[in-house]
């Protein structure tokens, strides 16, 4: 069964190798304060620049998720409160988790259909941290590059937050233009869940240290102060790690990985706008993702669509919160092969 699930999704093919390796080499029982582990995090650290762009003055750090982060951005940065802007679910659910440690939070909620009119944003003082979903998995919607560089010349003096849970690993990310970048493994790393990915500028570190938050058992101070070593504030997730770096490796630059998700979205999108009887679910390009695609139609269709791809040994992903029974979600994710995408394209032809 070839899975389109837009998180936890489709690993990579060499995932039996990878933890074959893992075994063998005994990285299962490494300590998190040995050699062998602190080399491994040094050299998955410099990988992610190499392959992602990551700047080299800027820390890779390791959570349980990335939902993790929302309570270390809030409880270990945010000095006065941050403003978020978001469309979907999981959107919603950051500021919420936000709200609870800061009731200070506040936001903007614009429509999936909706770009961000940075001319006529305004944020006030009293905001220290702007929050955004870059890729919103819940109703296939992204913020292109060009938004948050905008965004960013417009308040040059506030933080900005990016969640890239669903595109980190699948588009090519500007990391100079925000100072916290987060996302899970299990989407476009190729990865099964449970490690997060925190990655922060020189600036937020700075923030973080001049807050002062301590205590807790995920203070970002504690973190950094242990990450300084390339080691963990407690026993990680090691097998998830050595996968990562092995996913690393053996991924071309996020160049290319852009420029051919890129193209396989042009060519779903075009087979959906040539259906008789599917839509996309955001109409507006500038809104819709590259990463995952929504598409809508009546309920009766859309159980119908599933359950034939299913029977074509394809699994399509749910629609998500109030969109779960009239849509279906399809995750053009660097995993699935492009062979993959063509037969799905294929099948969905036929409607």
């Amino acid at each position: 069964m070839h899975t389109f699930a837009p998180g936890p999704s489709k690993v990579y093919d060499a995932l039996p190798t990878y933890l074959q390796d893992a075994y063998t080499a005994g990285i299962l029982s490494a300590n998190h304060r040995s050699n062998a582990f602190m080399s491994l995090y040094q050299d998955t650290e410099q990988l992610m620049r190499e392959k992602l762009h990551m700047p080299e003055d800027y820390k890779l750090l390791f959570t349980s998720s990335a939902t993790e982060n929302w309570e270390i951005i809030t409880q270990s940065i945010v000095q006065q409160a941050s403003f978020h802007i978001y469309s979907g679910s999981f959107g919603k659910k950051w500021i919420g988790f936000a709200k609870h440690i800061n009731p200070a939070t506040d936001g903007l909620k614009i429509e999936a259909n909706q770009a961000i009119d940075v001319a006529n944003l305004e944020i006030s003082e009293d905001f220290d941290v702007i929050a955004l979903t870059q890729n919103e998995t819940a109703n296939a919607t992204q913020v292109p590059m060009s938004i948050i560089e905008e965004i960013k010349e417009k308040y040059p003096e506030k933080m900005i937050a990016v969640d890239t849970t669903s595109s980190m690993a699948g588009i090519e990310l500007d990391f100079s233009l925000a100072d916290i970048w987060y996302a899970s493994v299990q989407k476009c790393f190729g990865l099964p869940a449970g490690l997060g990915i925190l990655i922060l500028s020189p600036k937020a570190i700075e923030k973080c240290e001049s807050k002062g938050e301590k205590g807790r058992y995920n203070s970002l101070s504690f973190m950094l102060e242990n990450a300084a070593g390339y080691q963990t504030h407690y026993t990680p997730n090691v097998l998830g790690i050595y996968l990562l770096n092995r996913v690393l490796k053996d991924l071309e630059e996020i160049q290319h990985i852009d420029a051919n998700l890129r193209e396989r979205m042009l060519k779903l999108e075009t087979a959906v706008a040539q259906s008789k009887s599917l839509r996309m679910l955001v109409d507006n390009a500038e809104t819709r993702s590259t990463t995952v695609l929504a598409v809508s139609g009546p309920e009766e269709l859309i159980a119908s669509v599933k359950k034939d791809a299913e029977k074509e040994g394809m699994q399509l992903g749910s629609g998500y919160g109030p969109h779960k029974p009239t849509s279906f979600r399809i995750a053009n994710f660097p995993a699935v092969t492009n062979a993959e995408m063509d037969k799905l394209i294929g099948f969905l032809g036929k409607f």
